[in-house]
């Protein structure tokens, strides 16, 4: 099996001038692919990527003997990018492959695995040498590739390994021994992984996701807390271009401009971590905890149609959370149900199993005529739940609080029912009141 481990690149100006060489040549090369593919069909003429690259490497020591200054990998790899492009849009997977465009497009550039290793946190890269990286690589095996990439001022190498699926389980239980005993010390208690666990969840804005033994994950909502602070510096970027226009200069030469551009890359690079470490962290310790989840089938295209709520459901990140959802179970061997996107979850009754057409996304309690009266995205969680078919163990209150401090510091809460059947939330410091759910019916 494949995995890919993403680490930060400690590099100076010079390798940072290597790095952004390597990335022009990848984009000229597609560029110049896309060019004549598009000329070659246009002239009736069936190109091919490999064609292309035959034709490309007839002519680049003549035309563009600048592409040697970087690595072999930086001028090849864009034609297998391109087919595979269109392969995807052919499959009606895609779009049709378009021209990138400097400053707007991301940079980054392949490496294959015979031109690179890895030693003692230092990667060699070709045509310049070792570069430091920021930590370990974590998995032991035979590298396939490398891809190095640029995100705001930062520089990433994500590398892909081959391992055998018993090496991959041996050091994903070694990692979680650690983390085990360190939450052992800071906590003295653990959620058993041993138990066969299933659960079902309700993903929403307000509350990231709810299981159907009562945990609420709050959404981080990082785009939302940062949207002040972005409008302000993108505002002060849109000056610095008029400004540089009035000068006839170009943004390039403009060193105000590229300061503010780094200001807000760094605003957007700090978003996208915070919403990337809350979902990595939630989806880890439902796989962990859990050997079946069931989860709704998502339009998520369909959704963000809904301009009024398109910023809030990219803002949690539904799409991430089952992307990375799918490849966690497959990899812990864990089982993954899909339920279908149209079964009315939210509109039915966890209790008795009627319908509620008239429910509307105002109403946050979920009061049906049979006495039951509970949280809206609970209801759902446990309409899911059913899809499995089968009955799990409870949680113990010793595990119910592990599993909060697991995914520290996400805030959990306990959607708890009172003795009025009236739904309500307590929080992770409400330490008494901190239970499971209780599903009694209310007269």
């Amino acid at each position: 099996m494949q995995i890919a481990h993403k680490i930060e690149l400690k590099a100076n100006n010079k390798q940072k001038t290597y790095f952004a060489k390597a990335c022009g040549v990848s984009r000229f090369t597609y560029n110049w692919a896309l060019a004549e593919w598009n000329k070659q069909y246009l002239e009736g003429d069936k190109p091919s990527g490999m064609k292309l690259k035959k034709q490309f490497n007839e002519i680049k020591k003549e035309k563009f003997p600048w592409v040697y200054d970087v690595t072999k990998y930086a001028a090849q790899q864009p034609f297998i990018d391109l087919q595979n492009g269109f392969n995807r849009f052919w499959a009606k997977n895609g779009n049709h492959p378009q021209f990138k465009k400097k400053n707007k497009s991301r940079d980054s550039f392949y490496i294959g695995g015979d031109q690179t290793n890895i030693n003692l946190k230092k990667i060699h890269i070709p045509n310049l040498g070792k570069v430091n990286l920021k930590e370990d690589l974590r998995f032991k095996g035979k590298i396939n590739s490398v891809v190095i990439s640029r995100t705001a001022d930062h520089w990433f190498a994500s590398i892909q390994i081959e391992l055998t699926k018993e090496d991959h389980l041996v050091q994903i239980q070694k990692q979680k021994q650690k983390q085990s005993t360190d939450t052992n010390t800071s906590a003295n208690v653990v959620v058993d992984k041993n138990i066969d666990r299933i659960v079902g969840i309700d993903l929403g804005i307000n509350k990231m996701a709810t299981t159907s033994d009562g945990h609420a994950f709050a959404a981080p909502m990082p785009l939302k807390k940062q949207l002040r602070k972005l409008k302000r510096q993108q505002k002060k970027l849109a000056k610095k271009i008029v400004i540089a226009k009035k000068e006839k200069r170009d943004l390039k030469s403009a060193r105000n401009f590229q300061k503010q551009k780094k200001v807000v890359q760094r605003i957007h690079y700090k978003i996208s971590n915070i919403r990337k470490d809350t979902l990595h962290k939630l989806t880890s310790v439902l796989t962990d905890t859990y050997n079946e989840i069931a989860i709704e089938d998502l339009n998520v295209k369909g959704m963000v149609k809904n301009h009024n709520l398109a910023r809030s459901i990219q803002d949690v990140g539904f799409g991430e959370f089952r992307r990375q959802l799918t490849y966690k179970t497959a990899w812990k061997e864990k089982n993954l149900v899909l339920v279908d996107r149209f079964y009315p979850s939210s509109k039915t009754c966890s209790f008795c199993g009627s319908h509620k057409a008239e429910l509307t996304l105002a109403d946050r309690v979920f009061v049906c005529e049979c006495g039951s009266s509970l949280d809206r995205d609970l209801n759902a969680s446990l309409n899911l739940k059913q899809k499995i078919g089968r009955v799990p163990p409870e949680f113990t209150p010793v595990e119910i609080t592990a599993l909060q401090k697991l995914v520290h510091p996400i805030f959990v809460s306990s959607i708890v029912t009172t003795s009025r059947g009236r739904t309500t939330s307590c929080g992770q410091e409400s330490g008494s009141k901190r239970q499971i759910v209780s599903l009694d019916k209310f007269g």
